[in-house]
């Protein structure tokens, strides 16, 4: 088995592809036709953007992993006059391979939306607050869609918000009242989705819907049935996650150097290095005039 396979067997432990919602296109996105030499670096990054692209060319980079894909639709053609194109053609060429978990990452059991749900409520699960998916879980058991969050002790929505701006750690969040009491409304229910959660949240039966973004008439819809909305930005629900993803394959690739039945193809993942990306970064600012 080559290294890049090695490496995308860890990332199906960790978020299982078959996870992953069904429009969605998740797994090995960009096989580079080679190895790098002396490379043993796997870059972490929400979007595959030209700098990141930079970053990775710049260190021993191998493997890059895209939490968004790079390829959502089949392409007509690959060139370099599209900036995308030309990152995965520059990545291709370099012997740097691309992989996305996307949605399987949000869905699967301590992913991206089990940390979300301990940033508005806590670490304290099953003492402080518990959760459920939003729909049914998995029939596996790894996970589900969504969760709402219900709190043992209601909080006011002043206290929501700040909970979401200071554990991931933002200046600004958006937010849309439901009622008159606006922040001082107590909350008991928190549902949950991260990236962009409209068409997860809409009709669920909770106090607040928390997610990056949601158009304008998700939101007006929300309100107008007795939902507060908190936003803050489609890749900060999502980019925070990263150091534990880090974390995650780090412990996984310890546990198959010291139970592999396949000494060799374990060796393959031996001396990686876990590295988030310093380019990466959310698209927008806020300007204060």
């Amino acid at each position: 088995m080559s290294f890049v396979k090695s490496f995308c067997r860890i990332m199906g432990r960790i978020a299982p592809l078959h996870l992953a919602e069904k429009w969605d296109n998740v797994g090995l996105i960009l096989e580079a036709p080679h190895v790098r030499d002396n490379a043993k670096r796997v870059l972490l990054t929400i979007d595959l953007t030209p700098a990141v692209v930079e970053e990775a060319l710049s260190t021993p980079t191998s493997i890059i992993v895209s939490y968004h894909p790079p390829i959502f639709k089949p392409l007509s053609s690959i060139t370099l006059s599209n900036p995308l194109q030309a990152s995965l053609l520059r990545c291709a060429a370099a012997g740097i391979s691309v992989y996305t978990p996307h949605t399987a990452l949000d869905s699967v059991t301590d992913g991206i939306n089990d940390w979300l749900c301990t940033k508005v409520a806590g670490p304290l699960r099953d003492i402080n607050w518990t959760a459920r998916f939003i729909g049914q879980e998995f029939p596996d058991g790894l996970g589900g869609v969504g969760r709402v969050v219900t709190l043992k002790q209601p909080m006011e929505l002043k206290m929501l918000q700040f909970n979401v701006r200071t554990e991931l750690e933002l200046k600004h969040i958006q937010v849309a009242y439901a009622k008159p009491e606006r922040e001082k409304t107590m909350v008991t229910t928190i549902a949950i989705c991260a990236g962009s959660g409209g068409s997860v949240l809409l009709g669920v039966d909770a106090d607040v819907y928390f997610t990056g973004e949601m158009s304008h008439h998700e939101v007006l819809a929300a309100v107008q049935s007795g939902h507060n909305v908190i936003l803050c930005g489609h890749t900060n629900t999502e980019r925070g996650f990263l150091p534990w993803l880090a974390k995650d394959i780090e412990e996984f690739i310890q546990e198959e150097l010291e139970q592999s039945t396949n000494p060799a193809e374990a060796a393959l993942l031996k001396g990686l290095e876990i590295v988030v990306s310093q380019k990466d970064q959310h698209p927008l600012v806020t300007v204060d005039i």
